[in-house]
């Protein structure tokens, strides 16, 4: 068992924005790091899978688990779709040596930057024009369009919220993306920083 690094690099975006595919490039690329997986009460989708790309959960047990506590942070970010993220998932990448990684939306990300303060580099994913965005949501296949455009009026929103986070990255080519990830990346283990997260 490694000794803990306390870390954490927090990816954070609008749906559509690659948040999740650069964050798990991060992970294929980098020994240094796992990914924190997610707890959430949204249906799984026809690819994923329960333990590896969220943990979900019924409504019911989501609120068993805000009642013990269990959660960092959370909140329910669409009508019953609640999406948080669990102590015992950061306690456990850290008890390996490793930092932890998020794949966060917006509101969550800046919670996590708030919690885990000097320990943590958070970066906002930002595509370069709306329009895109919604093509890529589009691409997905995954949602409907009035997903789609509740999902779009949310990320209009968040836009605002960008120079909140410690740096932004525009991800317009993904390749490109990935390379500037994994030089952000580097800073979180070669900068000095003093405070650590409170539940280190």
């Amino acid at each position: 068992m490694g000794q803990k690094l306390c870390k954490a690099i927090i990816f954070a975006g609008p749906s559509g924005s690659g948040k999740t595919t650069i964050a798990r490039h991060l992970v294929d690329s980098n020994e240094r790091v796992l990914f924190s997986i997610s707890a959430c009460t949204r249906a799984k989708r026809s690819h994923e899978i329960h333990g590896k790309d969220y943990y979900f959960l019924s409504i019911r047990e989501f609120k068993r688990k805000i009642e013990q506590e269990a959660f960092i942070e959370w909140e329910e970010v669409y009508a019953k779709h609640y999406y948080g993220t669990l102590k015992s998932e950061v306690e456990n990448i850290w008890a390996k040596g490793k930092a932890a990684i998020f794949d966060m939306d917006v509101q969550g990300g800046l919670k996590l930057k708030s919690y885990f303060k000097e320990a943590a580099l958070a970066v906002y994913i930002k595509v370069p024009s709306i329009q895109l965005l919604a093509e890529r949501l589009r691409e997905r296949k995954t949602e409907s369009e009035e997903d789609i455009a509740r999902r779009m009026r949310k990320a209009t929103n968040e836009t605002a919220l960008a120079p909140k986070f410690d740096t932004i990255l525009t991800n317009g080519n993904l390749s490109v993306s990935f390379a500037k990830a994994r030089t952000l990346a580097r800073q979180i283990f070669d900068v000095k920083r003093s405070n650590k997260p409170s539940k280190c």
